[in-house]
């Protein structure tokens, strides 16, 4: 491969999870320069995640806590330094550890989305992911002793994995839970951090596949559970346990990328010799699909943040709009699918849990409402910063305002059609028209970049993503600031990486 090559090449008529093995290693022992761009975006993503985790842990909600309970109860297995959960020095099982850390950190359904798009290579499947499995790149380090710059690598060996299969093989249209591909990745990665040969990475990948394959059944019915945020959880610990049965010499299934009852083949039929897709990696400066990821700004699915950017837009153009809630008589938005069949579902319209309740977009655009009037009350102005959604506003009580339901009632969503579709996974293309009594028609233009969005303004996306760890983290920690330097991993030391997680959280037992 020539050493101006950005990318690598995983051709469909290739065994291709031999061929992830082998750029796993390679990618782990001999390191090419990665971009600056690229690990501060990385850097960025994790320290976000772990404010989201560290919020969770805080509140007490009741996925992670259960999995960090289960996980403190199990000690390490023999000969392995064990994991570290969130705001514990304890070790414990590895893989439990690495289940409570992600359930943690996705509990909100507030830290970074891939959208499985690039369209300069014509990849654009469109499934979604999250940087949910960072804790599986700290557990690693902390097992196989790596520095900060090598566990930079590994997590964004992890992201590159993902989500170049987010854009090559959509789970969605086979009912499949996207996190399936967080298997592949963290089982692949995991396996090759601990030193794991060719055959042993295959073995992990092959055993991830035809054992672990997570359907959308979590993600039905008119109110969500603790499946659903969990789900990325689950698939990390599957992934962990997957590579370190295939590292004590457990063979799992070959090729199976090609294998034709494997889910891959199974659902996209292909020629005798071939997977449904190429798979193109990348190996140095920034030609990573981490950098098309996306930051949320808040708590509230992803697929909203189009509309909650149409609504930041109007309420700066008009800003009486949030004064008087009662003049606003209709609140018309259109959007696209998928979202219209997420977020939209008319069973989201009455949401009772906080898992349902930040997948309904008539709740999240009602509590922005109310927000935005609370904001203007007190002479904030009306941006990203004052309308952030934070865990307060996912509480019972704010479920169950009745200021809440009679706002939904005023929100009528459609579906845009093909217009809208067709921009879709290029941006979160939704427009929002509001009647009001004395300003009249106001808005219905398109919006299709958000605030953090990966096309959208960098540097105040940044900004904003600061505040918002500021906000989730500010009275659960002693120092804010302190967390955040401790959260720097490129050039910490191995010894900084064992420990990374094990710092105080208030209220919390270690």
């Amino acid at each position: 491969m020539p050493a101006t090559q950005q990318t690598i090449l995983l051709p469909r008529t290739t065994n291709q999870a031999r061929g992830l093995a082998r750029y796993c290693r390679d990618f782990l022992t001999a390191p090419r320069p990665i971009g600056g761009a690229t690990v501060a975006r990385l850097e960025a993503f994790h320290l976000d995640s772990v404010g989201c985790g560290v919020s969770a842990i805080a509140a007490g909600a009741n996925a992670p806590t259960v999995l960090r309970v289960e996980a403190l109860a199990m000690p390490p297995a023999a000969g392995s330094r064990g994991g570290i959960c969130f705001g514990s020095p304890q070790p414990c099982a590895v893989e439990k550890a690495v289940a409570a850390n992600a359930s943690a950190v996705r509990e909100w359904d507030s830290n970074g989305t891939n959208f499985g798009y690039d369209a300069a290579k014509g990849r654009t499947a469109g499934e979604f992911g999250h940087n949910d499995y960072y804790p599986v790149a700290i557990a690693a380090a902390r097992e196989a002793g790596l520095d900060g710059d090598a566990t930079l690598r590994l997590m964004l060996l992890i992201d590159e994995i993902r989500g170049r299969l987010a854009e090559v093989f959509a789970l969605r249209k086979y009912a499949i839970d996207h996190v399936h591909h967080g298997t592949v990745a963290c089982a692949a990665a995991y396996a090759a951090a601990l030193g794991g040969s060719e055959d042993q990475i295959e073995s992990a990948i092959g055993m991830a596949v035809a054992h672990y394959v997570p359907y959308r059944a979590i993600r039905a019915g008119h109110q969500l559970s603790d499946s659903k945020g969990a789900s990325a959880a689950v698939a990390a610990e599957a992934a962990v346990m997957c590579a370190r049965r295939a590292l004590a010499g457990f063979i799992g299934p070959r090729d199976v990328f090609r294998n034709p009852l494997a889910l891959y083949r199974l659902n996209v039929p292909c020629p005798d010799g071939e997977s449904p897709f190429d798979l193109e990696l990348g190996v140095e400066g920034d030609a990573f699909a981490v950098n098309a990821m996306h930051f949320k700004l808040g708590l509230y699915e992803h697929q909203s943040a189009g509309a909650l950017q149409a609504l930041v837009d109007l309420f700066n153009a008009h800003p009486s709009l949030a004064a008087d809630l009662d003049a606003v008589q209709r609140i018309r938005v259109a959007i696209y699918e998928p979202a219209y069949s997420i977020i939209a579902d008319p069973a989201k319209r009455s949401p009772t849990t906080r898992q349902s309740a930040d997948h309904s977009l008539p709740y999240i655009l009602a509590r922005t409402f109310l927000k935005a009037r609370g904001a203007q009350a007190c002479g904030e102005p009306l941006g990203w910063e004052s309308l952030m959604l934070l865990p307060d506003d996912y509480s019972a009580a704010a479920i169950s305002d009745p200021e809440i339901r009679r706002l939904i009632d005023r929100i009528e969503i459609v579906h845009g059609g093909g217009e809208y579709d067709a921009r879709y996974p290029e941006g979160i293309p939704t427009s929002v028209a509001i009647e009001h009594a004395t300003l009249g028609t106001l808005g219905g233009e398109l919006a299709m970049f958000p605030l953090g969005h990966a096309r959208s303004d960098a540097a105040r996306t940044a900004a904003v993503v600061n505040l918002k760890f500021e906000r989730l983290v500010s009275g659960v920690v002693d120092d804010p600031a302190a967390l955040r330097r401790r959260m720097q991993v490129g050039g910490k030391s191995a010894a900084a990486l064992a420990d990374l997680y094990a710092f105080p959280i208030r209220g919390v037992v270690t």
